[in-house]
């Protein structure tokens, strides 16, 4: 078996890792990154980066090179019901470096935090090398083991962090438990075919029983197409033809795009998940990110919650790894500081499931047609309320910055 040690070794190269890693190394830590898979090549995950992930990457002197990467920016957002079109939020106005979503692939995103980290010496990124264990000593976590191409591998390291996602084996590994608050719904993924004379902006698409959201990835819609929790099965049953022709009662203007979609194969089931942990650390393991609290894709705001968590990570762990005097006061820190933000948008995610999801899915198509609700018609008549959704979802409850601790070091 390998042996290798360091300071802090991050297993999942997500956005929460790859961002913890990067700002880790730059402030003087020594730090792994273990990522399972070969590269980020895959489709279907969080494409929106929002105003305050950008703010970060301001502060950090990178946004201008970020933003030379294909990207769409989204100033605004509406809401279809019917043929009648709602604006509902606008980003422009939001205090920041880039006052806009910007959608772009996740893989582009995590390609640029793995080139910026490459340029630290203190940066090590092992790709294809899964974390699968942890090694503890006297009830501390003392590392953790896992496999790579080269075979099984072990890693020392002062502290341990859990950024492997929603199905995270070092959190299972750890004993730590957490709360289900669960959801109603699950989300059906699939590209379609942009033309010159379709709608040009993101937003969503409502019906009886039906939710479709479109997302303006340049030359193709990213498209989301919310069910029932568990009614996938039921779906494939009836056949593709059917759910073809599903999307375009919804969405007319899809007419002729559908039968792009050859396959179920061409369809990637998101079952959605919300939970999070009672408590993020145990002494030499943290948990952030998704490993932490899985969010509905309600908003968008699961990738950036977790490059929240890492700045937040970094700005209090960076001394004290890099001075050798981390204590368990220290990932409790971590946890009190982003708890709140973890647990207000959940709270705001469920009140939308529960007072708009829900009763959406269980219409008929049969019901009456369903028009946009007396709030939603408020943001499109009176345009300076937009900017309330647009501060939730663009900056978040509790939006972090680039503490002095984090400035360069060798």
């Amino acid at each position: 078996m390998s042996e290798i040690s360091t300071t802090c070794c991050i297993a999942g190269g997500g956005p929460a890792g790859m961002m913890l890693g990067f700002l880790l190394a730059r402030a003087g830590v020594d730090v792994i990154v273990l990522e399972k898979h070969a590269d980020f090549l895959r489709d279907f995950r969080g494409d929106t980066i929002h105003p305050s992930t950008m703010q970060v990457m301001h502060e950090l002197g990178l946004l201008e090179d970020f933003l030379k990467l294909p990207h769409s920016a989204v100033s605004n957002i509406a809401m279809r019901f019917g043929d009648e079109t709602i604006q509902f939020a606008d980003f422009s106005h939001l205090p920041v470096a880039a006052p806009f979503v910007a959608m772009m692939p996740q893989w582009d995103f995590l390609d640029f935090l793995a080139d910026r980290g490459r340029e630290q010496p203190r940066f090590t990124l092992m790709m294809s090398a899964k974390a699968e264990g942890l090694i503890e000593q006297a009830g501390k976590v003392t590392g953790l083991t896992g496999h790579d191409g080269a075979g099984p591998f072990s890693i020392r390291a002062d502290l341990v962090v859990a950024a492997d996602g929603r199905r995270s084996d070092i959190r299972a590994a750890s004993g730590l438990k957490g709360i289900d608050i669960g959801a109603p719904m699950d989300v059906l993924w699939f590209r379609l075919p942009k033309l010159p004379d379709d709608p040009g902006q993101t937003g969503g698409q409502v019906a009886n029983g039906r939710l479709l959201v479109t997302l303006d990835r340049g030359d193709y819609w990213q498209s989301a197409f919310v069910i029932p929790k568990g009614k996938f099965a039921a779906l494939q049953a009836a056949g593709l033809p059917s759910f073809r022709d599903s999307v375009v009662r919804m969405a007319p203007w899809l007419a002729g795009r559908m039968q792009a979609i050859e396959d179920w194969e061409e369809i990637k089931l998101l079952t959605v998940a919300v939970d999070r942990l009672d408590k993020w650390w145990r002494p030499g393991l943290l948990c952030i990110g998704d490993a932490a609290h899985a969010m509905s894709p309600i908003g968008g705001v699961g990738v950036n919650l977790a490059v929240q968590d890492a700045v937040a990570t970094a700005n209090r762990l960076a001394a004290p790894l890099r001075e050798k005097r981390l204590t368990d006061a220290d990932l409790a820190a971590v946890q009190e500081r982003r708890e709140f933000p973890t647990k207000a948008t959940q709270r705001i995610q469920v009140i939308a499931q529960n007072r708009i999801i829900s009763p959406l899915l269980a219409r008929s198509e049969s019901d009456a047609p369903l028009g946009p609700p007396l709030l939603v018609r408020l943001f499109d008549q009176w345009p300076l309320l937009r900017r309330l959704p647009a501060r939730l979802v663009g900056m978040g409850v509790r939006p972090e910055h680039i503490g002095p601790d984090l400035a360069p070091r060798p």
